[in-house]
């Protein structure tokens, strides 16, 4: 695999994770939201000098000018419900591609520091020789991004695999590698070192769906 730890380059985006980090500043929800949304923008971007190119001849007012024009019929697929703030970032930049959305979540049986991840919800296009972008913001344990992946599989082989999240834990990072080609992309914004014992990254900065959208009733 592929991984692309943005947080390596000093840029921007380093101002962005620190306000979700902060315990201030990750308070105020439409702030929270906007920054996972700025954050996808800038992943999404170093995602795109990656991608195929056509040259293509575009006529001004004033001539002619050729310029070189992404070539890829992208989907972009986000795990519900934190996905949602960083799907909209990358479809900020990605206007035209194509849209999937997925539900997976936790379920806890009965220790509340085990869980199996259950994957409900899924609306998807035909992915066939096709650009996938998977998005979770949170890469903790990496198994959602994988049995993700795997519940994809019906709707075709895509030419190409990339993720997309926001922050990591080592342990995530390695699982997916594991559990992808070695031509699958990881884009990131920042890799933690662990996890806790109920599988939350460390330091991290918390729930992103509560964050983004409220705190959820268990069930």
């Amino acid at each position: 695999m592929n991984i692309h730890n943005i947080s390596l380059q000093n840029s921007i985006l380093n101002n962005f994770i620190s306000e979700i980090r902060a315990v201030g500043i990750q308070k105020d929800s439409m702030r929270f939201r906007r920054n996972i949304e700025r954050i996808g923008e800038v992943l999404g971007y170093e995602m795109s000098k990656s991608l195929s190119y056509k040259t293509e001849l575009v006529e001004t007012p004033l001539g002619k000018c050729t310029i070189n024009l992404p070539d890829n019929d992208i989907v972009l697929c986000s795990i519900l419900r934190a996905g949602v703030p960083l799907h909209n970032g990358l479809l900020n930049y990605f206007d035209t591609a194509e849209n999937a959305f997925i539900s997976a979540y936790r379920h806890h049986k009965h220790d509340p520091e085990s869980f199996e991840i259950i994957v409900e919800y899924l609306a998807c296009p035909n992915l066939e020789n096709k650009t996938l972008v998977l998005a979770d913001p949170m890469l903790a344990t990496g198994q959602s991004m994988v049995a993700t992946f795997e519940a994809l599989k019906p709707f075709g082989i895509p030419k190409e695999v990339h993720l997309i999240s926001v922050i990591g834990a080592q342990e995530g990072v390695n699982f997916v590698e594991q559990n992808f080609d070695d031509n699958t992309h990881l884009w990131i914004a920042a890799i933690d070192d662990t996890l806790n014992d109920k599988g939350y990254i460390i330091p991290g900065l918390g729930d992103a769906g509560d964050l983004a959208f409220g705190e959820k009733l268990q069930q």
